[in-house]
């Protein structure tokens, strides 16, 4: 066996004894995450997320380890984003908080299928026609900028989004939740899709959106393959946890997103610029640096946003 197939086997049989604790015992139908439970499973999934770091730097070496390494940390980045995306998306169907961990549960594993589909494609894309990279720098350089410059204005609806507007017309869209169901019957005995089946239908598609920055994202950082299927699905697999960690707290890090801007336009460039890049900087060293890109934007601009609330909190208290 080899030594890619022995990872692939040991990340299977991880993420599936994971999943298993997670459905069994993590998402019961209506029951209510606490804050407490919350941070639990958010360490044990970021603690599952390093063990398998260190076992791929004994199993691959140094360079594919901080090659996950950072991949990882840039999905998780960006998860946080996503999921101000996710808060906005309940608050706007009145979603019930019984009904989130099952709801967002379902919405994730639909976005796991769709990634590996989308990265897949992706790679197979990659190893076929080189210039693909160059695509991606651009694509990363531009939504970096968009996504540094975006005001409040520009904030998300749910409603307004063309997922929401394309159900709308093909399918019988209710106002209920059905108590929990996804679909019930009408008056006349037809199919009725409740609001709770639109939030993991926008859930899967938002995701996907995310994926089209998060995955060239990472393709920059790692051409591997097993690199970017083991890191994106790491850092979904602790979206639901992690969002009922931050629900709370999304005023908190309202410049997060400039920090996480900064580092898809570092990567863009780095992918544009690379044939130069490698004739004074060999591969270790690059994926080094894009490490602590990342740990010093997403930590830096983290730090800034609280610091700046509790600067806002201090000026309106003397007031």
């Amino acid at each position: 066996m080899s030594t890619d197939q022995i990872v692939y086997l040991v990340f299977g049989v991880v993420i599936l004894g994971a999943l298993i604790l997670d459905l069994g015992f993590f998402s019961k139908k209506g029951a209510v995450i606490t804050m407490r439970q919350a941070l639990k499973q958010t360490f044990l999934w970021v603690m599952l997320a390093l063990a398998f770091f260190v076992f791929l730097w004994i199993e691959d070496g140094q360079k594919i380890g901080l090659e996950y390494l950072s991949g990882y940390l840039m999905e998780w980045s960006l998860s946080i984003d996503n999921i101000f995306v996710f808060i906005l998306i309940f608050d706007a169907f009145k979603v019930k908080e019984k009904n989130y961990s099952r709801v967002l549960l379902i919405g994730i594993l639909a976005a796991i299928v769709f990634r590996v589909i989308f990265i897949t494609v992706g790679v197979a894309l990659v190893a076929k026609f080189a210039w693909v990279l160059y695509i991606f720098g651009i694509f990363l350089v531009y939504t970096g900028y968009q996504m540094f410059v975006a005001n409040e204005d520009d904030a998300f609806d749910p409603h307004e989004s063309k997922v929401y507007k394309f159900l709308k017309k093909i399918l019988p869209i209710g106002s209920t939740d059905g108590d929990g169901k996804f679909v019930i019957r009408d008056h006349n005995n037809k199919p009725l899709y409740t609001s709770l089946f639109v939030v993991v239908v926008l859930l899967a598609a938002i995701d996907l959106v995310f994926a089209l920055d998060s995955i060239p994202a990472v393709m920059g950082i790692s051409r591997n393959s097993m690199v970017i299927y083991t890191s994106n699905i790491f850092a979904v697999l602790g979206l639901r946890s992690l969002f009922f960690l931050l629900r709370g707290a999304v005023n908190e890090f309202e410049h997060l997103q400039q920090g996480i801007a900064i580092v898809l336009i570092f990567i863009g460039v780095k992918m544009l610029g690379e044939h130069y890049i490698n004739m004074w900087m060999d591969k270790n060293a690059q994926v080094i640096l894009s490490l602590l890109v990342i740990l010093f934007c997403i930590s830096g601009s983290i730090m800034y946003s609280i610091f700046v609330n509790k600067q806002k909190l201090a000026k309106g208290n003397k007031e």
